[in-house]
């Protein structure tokens, strides 16, 4: 299948296929969706910090810096990055993770996954055309959104259309937008963790890439106790990643370059053609475990995600229970699918703040 390809027709008009890709995903529900939902703290704790829609325009923003230096498809790592977060639940990683144990041990074994989920939503959820479910995407732009994460093959999806050849890498851009992702969540989850003071430059400046940011900062006359250094760390951050990762991938995307974009060509198990310097990729690795001790392990982190998986809990158990407590429209859907996915999709689809109400209007408490 041509990387350009959908799978059901359509009339043509002067956009270029990934720009009609990207429209159709700006203009869906499950988008706007986002701005409501966590990327680190919940959406209620402050207008400042990063959401899944900000966290998907800045990789958006990074995707298409990497792609336009490597001569790569701009449009389509666009798209790509503006669609990969489309299946999270409502209070981030926890949530789904909760969503998984609860239809696993409901006997739903395929359980729930974030990046399926979002496949799911731009292929079924997403109802915008009389004559077929989802957004009629390109096959590069859902592919891309499928293989965001390495290894391609998992349990769930099994019985996947062979169109979607799982031995097989996506194309460059997607795996642009996978690095692109990584640099936009290390760098903003460092701005957001300082700026809430859960962690401080202190628990930072022993690690080696944060010491390689701090020359680049020092080297401009910013002090680490001016205000200023904060913004400056942060964009230090992305500029030193986004210039090793493109110095480091140009041979790559030299190896398997095209004039349209590429899409399972390349078997996974061979090395992607793109990604960090060896260096680099250490040396991020260890600054992601930090944080992940310093921040996302943090009480207050873990207090907020603790409850927001208890409102994931209490809403699952409250519609299995009860079917009446769900909207007509979901009741509906019981025809169509299991009534445990129904019930999935559904909460995977809510916004922190309608989360929080819903469980608040089944159980007359608030979280």
């Amino acid at each position: 299948m041509r990387p350009d390809e959908r799978f059901f027709s359509f009339e043509k008009d002067f956009r270029d296929p990934y720009a009609r890709d990207r429209d159709r995903v700006l203009h869906c529900s499950s988008f706007r969706r986002l701005e409501y939902k966590t990327q680190v703290f919940l959406n209620h704790e402050g207008d400042y910090f990063r959401t899944r829609l900000t966290h998907s325009l800045e990789v958006s923003q990074i995707g298409r810096t990497l792609s336009r230096m490597l001569e790569l498809n701009e449009t389509l790592a666009e798209v790509i990055a503006l669609s990969h977060d489309l299946g999270h639940t409502p209070f981030g990683h926890v949530g789904g993770d909760e969503l998984d144990k609860l239809l696993k041990a409901d006997g739903r074994p395929l359980g729930f996954e974030h990046n399926f989920q979002s496949f799911r939503v731009l292929t079924k959820l997403e109802k915008r055309y009389k004559e077929f479910d989802g957004l009629n995407l390109t096959f590069a732009t859902l592919e891309g959104v499928l293989k965001h994460s390495y290894p391609y093959k998992k349990p769930f999806l099994d019985g996947l259309d062979p169109h979607f050849d799982l031995e097989k890498h996506p194309s460059l851009e997607a795996m642009v937008v996978d690095h692109a992702d990584e640099i936009a969540y290390t760098s903003h989850d460092i701005d957001d963790g300082i700026k809430y003071g859960l962690i401080t430059f202190e628990d930072l400046l022993n690690d080696a890439l944060c010491l390689r940011v701090d020359e680049v900062v020092q080297r401009e006359g910013v002090k680490r106790e001016e205000k200023l250094y904060r913004h400056r760390f942060v964009a230090g951050l992305i500029k030193l990643l986004v210039e090793d990762f493109i110095d480091n991938s140009k041979e790559g995307t030299k190896k398997y370059w095209q004039e349209v974009p590429i899409s399972g060509k390349i078997d996974a198990e061979e090395t992607l053609p793109v990604g960090f310097s060896k260096e680099t990729a250490t040396q991020l690795k260890k600054l992601k475990k930090l944080l992940h001790q310093k921040l996302y392990k943090h009480q207050k982190i873990v207090r907020k995600m603790n409850a927001g998986k208890h409102c994931i809990k209490g809403l699952y158990r409250a519609f299995t229970e009860d079917k009446d407590l769900l909207p007509p429209h979901q009741k509906e859907l019981f025809d169509v699918r299991k009534k445990e996915r129904v019930i999935a999709d559904y909460i995977a689809a809510m916004t922190d703040r309608y989360a929080m109400k819903t469980y608040h209007e089944v159980y007359g408490l608030s979280l």
